[in-house]
């Protein structure tokens, strides 16, 4: 049914496993909208828990580079639409009624570092490195910052956001994104048990937990990810947006021409 993650039931459990670990689970089109349709599906089941993982050895490397290379060619309201599918899905998770834990399995980067840290519960294993790298290649990590900030306070995400830099895992932990590291090889197990603590809690005073949390902060979420959304989609037009692509993609330092 899906082609780029895996969908698991257990119990009271669903598992997403993202399942594109030649691309380092790197985020495209189709695995947008397998991600929306999966939680959509645990929506409706008798399902308490949630658990996103990733195959392979990264969790998640943000866009896709073909997706990224094909961002260069599209309409303004093509990217307009793109980036209001990214924000829809970054919104879901978020708001998702159901606890979420992210098992970390390795680098979480730019949009695969919101995917990781929205969720509710964020475990990771010590290698793994953190990042909103946008900046570096002339994009805009606007649709992130509207929970970054959110979650980590205005200047520890400034320091994120405008210098593109990546962190470790203990300084996730320490900033508040990772809320605990595991070894590699008791990852999944903690985050089982995790599960199984959060399904022994009672099911109504936890998902109205979670709807206070959400209710709380939704009206300013939704009107700084429509802010986000324009300008996700404006930066796109730019020349540095496109020499930033072009040089990735060429592996070259990139000639900045925008001011």
């Amino acid at each position: 049914m899906y082609s780029t993650l895996l969908l698991d039931y257990s119990k009271e459990r669903a598992t997403i496993t993202l399942n594109r670990p030649d691309k380092r689970n790197a985020i495209n089109p189709p695995m947008i909208a397998e991600l929306q349709s999966a939680l959509d599906e645990i929506e409706k089941k008798k399902v308490r828990v949630v658990i996103m993982a990733a195959s392979g050895s990264v969790f998640c490397a943000g866009m896709d580079l073909e997706m990224l290379s094909a961002i260069g060619k599209q309409s303004p309201q093509e990217n307009q639409d793109d980036s209001r599918r990214m924000a829809k899905l970054f919104r879901r998770i978020w708001s998702f009624p159901r606890p979420i834990i992210a098992a970390v399995n390795g680098h979480a980067l730019a949009g695969g570092c919101g995917i990781a840290t929205l969720c509710d519960f964020t475990l990771s294993v010590p290698e793994a490195q953190f990042g909103y790298t946008e900046v570096r290649i002339g994009f805009l990590p606007a649709i992130v910052s509207v929970f970054l900030t959110r979650q980590i306070g205005d200047k520890r995400a400034r320091d994120l956001l405008l210098t593109g830099r990546k962190i470790s895992a203990k300084e996730a932990q320490q900033l508040g994104l990772v809320s605990e590291i595991v070894e590699p090889e008791k990852l999944m197990s903690r985050a089982g048990e995790l599960a199984d603590y959060l399904v022994e809690v009672s099911p109504g005073s936890l998902s109205r937990a979670k709807r206070l949390l959400v209710t709380a902060e939704q009206a300013g979420v939704d009107a700084d990810l429509d802010r986000a959304v324009l300008e996700n989609a404006r930066i796109r037009c730019t020349p540095d947006f496109k020499e930033g692509i072009a040089s990735f993609l060429e592996k070259r330092k990139p000639v900045w021409k925008d001011e």
